[in-house]
Formats: structure tokens, sequence, C-alpha cells
């Protein structure tokens, strides 16, 4: 119990200090003051050695065995955080205001992930957490693709859609119906505009989003099959794994350079 506790307390002073950061950039950045260029490559190498190591530790302490879940407790938002921080420092952004948005949408993802990793029930608030998340970057993505439309991106992803709710109504519990539909239309819309972008545009950083919207959808079906339908063989490593891929795109996203250092 002791060392639950102690997992807890660092789970949420990794919050406060990710909340505490996104409050000085936006302030600075209301006040006209540009972000300070991000040194490379040491800086990304660092981080990206953290997201690595702690991705890692994420997928094989998921499985809730009580002996893994201080180390699962910490593992998860690590990796969350230091993709977040990736989009938060990366050269060369978009525009301050797409960066804005996806770094909100991550350190929503970051609260979801949380939510849905901590003993008992808290399936809805994470889910809410992750709609406010794809909320943002929606808005990211609209920020860069207009409010045009693609049939062929919003028609396929309709139809991939479709046929997981068709899949999933008959046995998800009533109450939560509503908000599993709600979810998957928003998703959905997430990665039909991602990949709007990148049919209007096919700069590299519409790839890059495209990508990490399709690999959002991947994991998040997978884990709806797994958890309403049938269980899903290493469903772990193909959840957590396509999940990190796909935020660190969108986070790869952020920035205009076509080089990753590493």
């Amino acid at each position: 119990m002791l060392v639950r506790m102690l997992a807890l307390a660092l789970v949420l002073v990794l919050v406060l200090v990710l909340v505490l950061v996104l409050v000085l950039v936006l302030d600075a950045q209301r006040g006209g003051h540009q972000l300070p260029p991000m040194p490379l490559p040491v800086s990304q190498r660092r981080l990206t050695i953290v997201l690595l190591v702690s991705a890692l530790i994420a997928i094989v302490t998921a499985s809730g065995d009580p002996a893994w879940l201080p180390a699962h407790y910490v593992a998860k938002p690590l990796a969350t955080s230091a993709i977040l921080l990736l989009a938060l420092l990366a050269s060369n952004p978009v525009s301050p205001r797409y960066r804005q948005l996806i770094v909100a949408g991550l350190a929503c993802s970051l609260v979801g992930d949380v939510l849905l990793m901590l003993p008992g029930d808290h399936f809805v608030p994470g889910l809410a957490a992750f709609l406010i998340a794809h909320g943002c970057y929606i808005g990211a993505f609209f920020t860069q693709s207009g409010r045009s439309a693609r049939p062929i991106a919003f028609v396929g992803y309709a139809l991939v859609s479709a046929t997981l709710l068709s899949s999933l109504y008959p046995v998800l519990p009533a109450g939560l119906r509503l908000p599993v539909i709600v979810y998957v239309g928003v998703i959905t819309m997430m990665a039909a505009t991602s990949a709007t972008w990148m049919l209007e545009s096919g700069v590299e950083q519409a790839r890059r989003a495209a990508i990490g919207g399709a690999w959002f959808v991947v994991s998040d079906a997978t884990l709806a099959i797994d958890r309403f339908r049938v269980d899903v063989p290493y469903r772990d490593l193909v959840v957590l794994g396509t999940y990190f891929v796909a935020q660190w795109c969108l986070a790869r996203s952020v920035s205009r350079d076509t080089v990753i250092r590493i």
C-alpha cells in the first residue's frame, strides 16, 4: 500500500509540473515571446531515451500484477510526458497555435492515462479526457487544412468506425453506449481531418499527423475489442505500442524539420 501511494504521489507531482510548464509557455506566448530553441541533438536524444525506456517498462508491467503496478504507474505517464515535451520544445514549429493545440491534446492524454490506469472504474472520466484531447487535435489540424473535406478520408474512416460499432454495440453496457458512440465519432473525425491535411498539402508534418491518427484508431479499436468483445493476443503490446507511436507521430508533426535528430 505504501509503495502504491508513493507511485501515485509521483504521478501527481509529474502532472503538476507539466501543468506549470504549460502555464509558463502559454503566458510567454501571449506576451509575444518565443520559446528558447531546443538544444539539439542532446535534449531530443535524452527525451527519446526516456520515452523508449518508459514505454517499454509500461508495456511490460501492464499485466495488472500488483508487484508491477508501481513501475507501471510511473512509466506510463512518464512516456506520455516525454512525448509532450518533445512537442513543447520542438524546433521550427508549424505555427504557435498548432503547437499549443497539440501540446494541450497531449496534456489531456496524460490525464486520461492516469485515470485509466488507476484502481477502480475510471473508464468514463478517462474517455472524457481523451475526447477533449482529440478535440484539441482536430482543432490543430483545422488550423492547417481549413474546413474543406476530402470524402475519401471521411468515408474510409467512417466505414471502419461503423464496422467497429456494429460489433461492439450489442455487448456494450447500456450506460456506456452513448459515451462510446460519441468517442468513436470524435476519434473518427480526428483521424479523417489529419488525413485530409495530408491529402491537401502532402507536407511531411501532415503525413506524420495522418500516421498518428491512423495508429490512434488502431490502438483504441484494439482496446475496445479486448474490453468488450474478445481477448486480443498480446493486448498490452498492441494497445500501448500503437498508442505511444501515435502520440509520438502527433508530437513530431509540430516541427517542420524533416530529419529526426536522435
